[in-house]
């Protein structure tokens, strides 16, 4: 299982980070190491004291595929789910100061977050998915996939020019504008449309 994860696919959060607007989806990965036990709590890595949070949709690939056609994606996923991209935002900083990779800053161990799993023929429209991040009770990020540059198909058909997706792979579609730091003792709950997936402890 591979975790491929999308940065810069929603305008506002480009904007917040004073990044440059990609002319394609950008591309990088977490090793399985990444993903956070379930319920364990999340503990604030000793190299970093500005972890940021980012929600995000993910899928989950069905079946082996490479160079899939935009118009037969949907047969390469079956569920939807909702995770968090964790980034120490001040070592990856430092890292694009440098021209560097941004691994360490992305793919340290417990910095996916990935909750349940829903069957996508539960939601009208893909395209228009409701998610967002609550910290203490206090909404932090509101994000639809209407915003996305690129939808979740596209991206789907874009990842799989490059990469074999194979069965269990995990795709995060990218993170909405509201990113911020976490800090101990927060509680965090993250909600797909009306449903609630995840809560979690930082320490």
């Amino acid at each position: 299982m591979k975790i491929i994860c999308i940065g810069r696919n929603y305008a506002e959060h480009i904007e917040e980070l004073s990044n440059e607007r990609p002319l394609d989806p950008v591309i990088f990965m977490k090793p399985d190491s990444a993903v956070l036990p379930k319920e364990q709590d999340f503990y604030i890595p000793d190299f970093s004291e500005e972890i940021h949070h980012e929600i995000e949709v993910l899928v989950k690939i069905n079946k082996v595929g490479k160079h899939i056609d935009e118009r037969f994606v949907h047969k390469y996923y079956d569920e939807i789910g909702l995770g968090i991209d964790f980034t120490a935002r001040d070592l990856q900083s430092k890292l694009k100061g440098k021209g560097l990779p941004w691994e360490k800053a992305k793919a340290f161990d417990g910095s996916a977050v990935i909750a349940g799993w829903i069957s996508k023929n539960e939601f009208k429209n893909l395209n228009d998915l409701n998610f967002r991040l609550q910290i203490n009770g206090e909404t932090v990020q509101d994000g639809n996939t209407s915003l996305m540059l690129w939808k979740i198909d596209e991206l789907i058909a874009y990842i799989s020019t490059f990469f074999t997706l194979k069965k269990g792979d995990i795709i995060f579609t990218g993170t909405p504008a509201g990113v911020g730091k976490v800090k101990s003792n927060d509680y965090l709950e993250g909600f797909l449309e009306k449903k609630r997936m995840f809560s979690l402890n930082v320490k």
